[in-house]
């Protein structure tokens, strides 16, 4: 009979295999990846001993399905919460057992947990959210983009499925250097960032160090009502994971400073000339989330990007407005809770989601195992 229990240490290895199946359309599991989903699953800094990663064990004994889980301290108003993130969550042999993801999901929403959340649910798996309760949080479900070089853009983006695309580049940049210097300083357009720049006077960016960054992030999110209690050495592990993303590029930390030197805002992206940045988050101060997006706009373009890409936040929705930022829907967040209160915190806007509090930092998405 078929059973759904906590994943085991012995486990790892059967369920790195089907990650690669399953995701990467790979035969074959790596000893890295192996002991990575180990590191992050079983022995991270924050790990809660009730809150685990649970697999899907079929009637021969074989692991069919697996729910990757994280757990992350949370205050709501000051009262602490347990919160659950919801990661990889991946069935094979469907035809046998078509109901075993939605068992398996619904063994994980009936966990401990007082707060249940994924931000990067499938269609398919959004469905399966809804079914047991959970909502969606549409204004946390966008994916925001900004075009800074069209030709490198484009080509970046064709490079992904077309390897030899990137023989154009030196072609992409000259034309990208002709269109973007006849655009003044500080025009806004769809296709391009002026080659000028767009920062904002009276605000200045500081790239500092992983340490700097992280001791910035509690200063930020003491605005959202539900934010995260980092455990001890849990937001440096996130950070220090993150990092390790070559293909991504390098993750680069800033911080943005009024002109009476006060700390606005700071954030985090890939940098890799010529390529779309992954932006891994944005804080800012209420009210100064214009200025801290526009320097990191600017600092990309100095940094020789082609565009950025990153997940909404409601706090920085009104400001992405007339910014020339386009908005596309890839996955949602989606949330569960047994308490009201906790749902509403969720559909106002008031929850720090995504980003840190969430999956992208994860080497899963975006990583390398070779």
């Amino acid at each position: 009979m078929s059973e759904i229990r906590s994943l085991e240490n012995t486990d790892i290895a059967a369920v790195a295999a089907m990650f690669q199946r399953v995701f990467r359309d790979e035969t074959v599991a790596s000893p890295a990846l192996a002991a990575y989903m180990r590191q992050l699953y079983l022995d991270a800094p924050g790990s809660d001993p009730q809150i685990r990663p649970l697999v899907h064990v079929n009637d021969q004994g074989r692991i069919t399905g697996f729910v990757g889980v994280n757990a992350l301290q949370m205050t709501l108003d000051g009262q602490p919460l347990r919160a659950a993130i919801c990661g990889s969550l991946m069935v094979e042999d469907r035809e046998s057992d078509p109901l075993a993801g939605a068992r398996i999901l619904k063994a994980f929403l009936a966990g401990p947990q007082d707060l249940s959340f994924s931000e990067t649910a499938s269609e398919v798996s959004t469905q399966m959210w809804t079914r047991l309760r959970g909502v969606v949080l549409p204004q946390y479900s966008l994916d925001w983009v900004r075009v800074i070089r069209p030709m490198g853009f484009s080509l970046s983006v064709a490079a992904n499925r077309i390897k030899p695309a990137r023989l154009a580049a030196p072609f992409a940049r000259a034309l990208d250097s002709f269109y973007r210097k006849r655009m003044d300083q500080g025009e806004q357009r769809w296709s391009a960032l002026p080659e000028a720049g767009s920062a904002p006077a009276g605000f200045t960016v500081k790239e500092t160090d992983r340490a700097g960054f992280a001791a910035v992030v509690d200063q930020f999110t003491a605005q959202f009502a539900l934010r995260p209690r980092w455990g001890e050495g849990q937001l440096d592990h996130i950070l220090s994971d993150a990092e390790q993303k070559p293909d991504q590029g390098a993750l680069v930390y800033a911080l943005v400073a009024a002109r009476t030197g006060a700390l606005v805002g700071a954030f985090a992206y890939y940098a890799k000339a010529g390529e779309i940045g992954r932006v891994l988050q944005i804080l800012a101060l209420p009210g100064q989330a214009g200025p801290v997006i526009d320097c990191l706009v600017d600092a990309a373009s100095k940094r020789g990007l082609a565009g950025l890409r990153g997940r909404t936040q409601p706090a920085l929705m009104e400001a992405m407005l007339g910014r020339r930022i386009a908005f596309v829907h890839v996955a949602s967040t989606v949330v569960h809770a047994r308490d009201p209160a906790v749902v509403q915190a969720c559909r106002d806007g008031k929850g720090f989601f995504n980003g840190l509090a969430g999956e992208h930092w994860s080497r899963l998405i975006g990583g390398r195992f070779d």
